[in-house]
This record gives C-alpha cells, structure tokens and sequence, in this order.
C-alpha cells in the first residue's frame, strides 16, 4: 500500500507539472517567442507524460478496485503524451494556432488526470481539492516553464524580455492565489487535529513550515529577484535564480502532497 500511495503521489505530481508548463506555454506569445520552444518542451512534456504512464501501468489492478481512477489517468496519460508528440510535429511546421490548441489538449488531459481522483473517488471537500491540484500545477509550471525560457534566451539573445516578464508577473498571481488556497487548508486541518486527543504533532509543524519557507515564500522572493535582474537586463543570471525557484518549488510542493496524503484538507 505504501508503494501505491508514492506512487499515485508521483503520478499526481507530474500531471501537476505537465498542467502547469502546458498552461504557461498557452499564455507565452508565439509572436515573441520562437516556434522551437514550443516544439522542444512538448518532447519534455512527452517523456513526462510517459513516466506517468509506465507509473500507472505498474499500479496493481486492486490497488484502485471500484473506481477505475488508476485506469482513467493511465489513458489520460497516453493521451497527454500522443497530444504532445502530435503538436511538437505541428510547431515543426510553424503553425502556432494549431500548436497552441494541441497544448490546450495536453492541459486539459493532464488537469483531468490531477482531477480524476477526487472526481471518482470519496474524497471530502470536492471543490477544495480541485483548487489545490489546479494551482498547486499552476505555481509548478510557471517557475518551470520561466526558467526553461530564460534559458531559452541563451540560445535565442534577440528576444523580447516582454514573455519572461509576463510569466513571472503570473507566477507572483499565482504563489498568491496558492497561499489562499494552501493557507486556509492548514488552519483548517491544524483545528481538526486539534480537536483531537493527540492534536498536531511537532514533525507535522515543522513539515508545514518546511512546505511554506520553500513552496511559497521563496518561490515569491525567488521571482522578486528575478524581476530585479531582468532590469539591468541579465537573463543568464535571471535563468540561474529561476533554477532554484524550480528546486524549492518542487520541495514545497511535494511536501504539501506528503502532507495532504493523510490530512482531511489540502495543504
């Protein structure tokens, strides 16, 4: 069972991360930015949604009984990864209105692979956990899909700073609508706990805090910094801060799926 709860928690995550980075190219202009972008980060997209899938297909088949969940997102996966791969080939050909709708179907495939369980199964508090997986992939794909286009300015110099810019004003929107959604989750959970005989326990404390220092408050300071470079304008060392926005993005957001595992609300 331990091997089944890692496991979906790994799917989750990458559906999260494809969701997000999918969603950020949607809203990268394609007039600012060069059809090579778009086509090389869906092959990114391909492989993750290929990892996702070999993940599901070892999930034993009674691990999910009743529901179908592990099922739903295996074909959710595959079909995330035959949009990728198709609208990687359509970016080939330079055709961005036809590109930006294949990268529409692999959010839509990956945020309905992050939704299914708590669609299909019985998890409390429905609309709660949908906002969670939904900006919890959100706050993941843009730190990402920043700093793959930083580092996208290394190879492309003459490029606008405009979309960078852009990604990180959304990623700011975004680390705050996280916090409302994480925030309130937590006060929610801490009071049920304290309810209990037991309450909260020092590690759960300090797993919370964890989860707030890396996920959210220095992704936001992180982001800050950036802005702040791309002033002078550096994207090299702009790419370099973004790196680690990435890193203590996936920290904090891990911690919040270990965390939200075993808890009634998201945190």
């Amino acid at each position: 069972m331990t091997h089944f709860v890692f496991s979906q928690i790994l799917v989750e995550f990458l559906f999260r991360l494809t969701f997000g980075v999918a969603a950020a190219m949607i809203l990268t202009s394609s007039r600012l930015v060069t059809s090579g972008f778009f086509r090389v980060h869906l092959w990114v997209l391909l492989g993750v949604q290929t990892l996702a899938a070999l993940a599901l297909y070892s999930v034993p088949p009674t691990a999910s009984a009743g529901h179908g969940v592990s099922s739903g997102q295996f074909w959710l996966a595959v079909a995330a990864a035959t949009c990728s791969y198709v609208g990687a080939v359509i970016w080939m050909y330079e055709w961005p209105a036809a590109g930006k709708i294949a990268i529409g179907l692999v959010a839509g495939c990956a945020l309905m692979g992050c939704w299914l369980p708590a669609i299909l199964g019985t998890e409390r508090l429905m609309a709660y956990q949908l906002a969670d997986k939904a900006t919890g992939g959100l706050v993941l794909g843009l730190v990402t899909t920043a700093m793959l286009l930083g580092h996208w300015y290394l190879n492309t110099p003459t490029m606008k700073l405009e979309p960078l810019k852009r990604l990180i004003v959304l990623l700011v929107a975004a680390v705050a609508v996280r916090a409302l959604v994480s925030g309130s989750g937590a006060a929610a959970e801490a009071g049920r706990l304290l309810a209990l005989a037991h309450g909260p326990t020092t590690s759960w404390y300090l797993f919370v805090t964890l989860r707030w220092l890396t996920g959210l408050i220095s992704v936001a300071v992180l982001a800050g910094l950036t802005w702040q470079t791309l002033k002078i304008p550096n994207t090299q060392s702009a790419t370099g801060i973004l790196y680690a926005g990435v890193i203590v993005a996936f920290i904090g957001e891990l911690t919040s799926q270990l965390l939200s595992a075993e808890a009634v609300y998201p945190v």
